[in-house]
């Protein structure tokens, strides 16, 4: 657990200058082979059981709310769904930082009872999620719009790995389609990568980031470089 800057997420235009107790366990639904937090996503590191209660009194005395981050906070969903009641009661707010890997129904339950989202999309292509990830990517795209009709806050991710995401054929596309289901103004988030876990490919060069993000931009009007 640590208590970081709301714009850490990374979240842009949701509650500026806010800090969040971010917490998240070991375990993710995906196996990404860049994962920049491998070693909690994909490791057994030790662990300590806070009740629901307990972590909402923590959040909201050390923080303006609480964070599910780090790893893959729906593979705890009904953790999940125990403890952001509880701090919303008590004045804070609950915000999830996911890969969207998740079916519809436990989703709609989710969006009940947390604020805000910020959803990796990994990339366009369901090639990239079958190599890299272990999954597909229509999942995440229902994700999106399934958040962007709710209500909740929105923002998305982008990380651009070099020779594996970074044809501006396909940030194009990503653009395009984040404009037409959920909106112009949806912030996104274009990210530096750096090698770590299985993928050894040399960090993403920063021109490659500002390349990705005026590519983004021709469609998007909220868009930010990340990790430069």
């Amino acid at each position: 657990m640590a208590v970081d800057p709301i714009e850490k997420k990374p979240l842009a235009m949701f509650r500026p200058g806010a800090r969040l107790l971010s917490t998240g366990p070991p375990g993710c639904n995906l196996s990404c082979s860049h994962c920049q937090n491998w070693q909690s996503s994909q490791g057994a590191p030790p662990t300590v059981f806070r009740t629901p209660e307990e972590l909402a009194e923590v959040a909201v005395k050390s923080s303006d709310g609480i964070a599910f981050t780090y790893t893959e906070p729906v593979v705890w969903y009904e953790y999940v769904m125990d403890t952001a009641p509880i701090v919303r009661t008590l004045g804070g707010i609950a915000v999830m930082v996911s890969n969207g890997f998740v079916n519809p129904e436990p989703l709609k339950r989710l969006l009940t009872v947390t604020d805000a989202w910020n959803v990796d999309l990994k990339a366009w292509s369901d090639d990239f999620y079958r190599r890299n990830c272990g999954g597909n990517v229509q999942p995440v795209l229902e994700t999106l719009k399934t958040i962007a009709r709710s209500g909740v806050h929105l923002e998305v991710t982008y990380l651009v790995i070099p020779g594996e995401n970074d044809s501006e054929w396909d940030w194009d596309r990503a653009a395009l389609w984040l404009a037409a289901n959920c909106g112009e103004n949806t912030p996104v988030h274009v990210s530096r990568y750096f090698p770590g876990y299985r993928q050894t490919r040399p960090a993403t060069p920063v021109e490659c980031v500002f390349r990705a993000a005026r590519v983004f931009n021709a469609h998007m009007k909220n868009v930010f470089p990340g990790n430069v």
